[in-house]
């Protein structure tokens, strides 16, 4: 089988939730491909011998044209400058500056950055907090490869998570140590408890942070939270996991060969490498099995 296309993050969801005895949430996490922006069953199993192989072309995942490099994940260069999706506070959303009327495009501030937002707790490497529209559940999740998650709160724009998220991470990380992930599952956690701890800790600054807000009469900028929600649990489709992990990288190397072992966050990991999809947003692609 073989299939081209310009290819996007692969797309994850849940099969077969179910409510343990545990009180929890757990679910299998399944992937399609997606290629030219249509999502497709994988064109591989576990267990196949795979190729990828770069053609050569870069096509902007924003404008479409074609471009000699990707900025920010498949952006030409022209989008990259110009695209608020590209602007420092897609990675930084504390440093949100719509307030300040100098934000790139007014419809994805509305779009988007006053969108309910959720700060939550997940197991991925280890114990880290995050942010993500609310609607984006359990997709940013699914994406970092997380194996726990639990929502802790719900406010009412980006930068008030950001603020919160910063706040928290003065006792939890942020980020996601890759290799980590990929070597096999993350000790379970009882984010129960954590996220009892937290808030209890933090309830002054809480506060502070939410009377800040508050004076913003412009939009929504509630803070809730949210002692309700069940953990979630998610298994990936996993055979093995390498004992070493060597990043393969399409710019250097076009075609990549190796065995599918699993996938999990948006990597393939293969028993020649690994290789994060995501990473190659805008790239077209060949994608072979046998």
């Amino acid at each position: 089988m073989e299939l081209q296309g310009i290819c996007h993050k692969m797309h994850a969801g849940l099969k077969d939730p179910i409510v343990t005895d545990h009180q929890t949430c757990k679910a299998n996490v399944e992937y399609k491909f997606v290629l030219d922006r249509a999502e497709i069953d994988l064109p591989f199993t576990l267990g196949q011998e795979v190729e990828i192989e770069w053609t050569g072309n870069i096509y902007c995942v924003s404008c479409g044209n074609k471009t000699p490099k990707s900025y920010a994940q498949g952006h030409c260069f022209k989008c990259f400058k110009t695209q608020a999706s590209c602007d420092m506070c897609i990675m930084k959303p504390e440093t949100c500056h719509y307030h300040l009327g100098t934000c790139r495009q007014d419809s994805f501030a509305q779009e988007v950055c006053f969108q309910p937002h959720i700060i939550y707790l997940a197991n991925s490497s280890a114990l880290k907090v995050g942010i993500t529209r609310q609607g984006q559940m359990p997709t940013r999740w699914l994406d970092q490869g997380a194996t726990q998650a639990l929502p802790i709160m719900k406010v009412g724009s980006r930068r008030l998570s950001g603020k919160l998220e910063i706040m928290f991470g003065t006792q939890v990380a942020d980020k996601t140590d890759w290799r980590k992930l990929l070597k096999g599952e993350a000790e379970p956690l009882n984010l129960i408890e954590v996220r009892e701890r937290l808030i209890e800790e933090f309830a002054p600054k809480i506060q502070t942070i939410r009377d800040e807000f508050s004076q913003n009469l412009e939009f929504n900028e509630t803070v809730e939270i949210m002692e309700s929600e069940l953990p979630r649990e998610f298994v990936y489709p996993v055979n093995e996991y390498p004992e070493k992990i060597k990043s393969h990288n399409l710019d250097k190397t076009p075609i990549i060969r190796g065995k599918l072992f699993g996938i999990k966050g948006q990597y393939l990991i293969l028993d020649t490498g690994v290789i994060n999809i995501r990473k190659y947003s805008g790239y077209e692609l060949k994608l072979r099995a046998e």
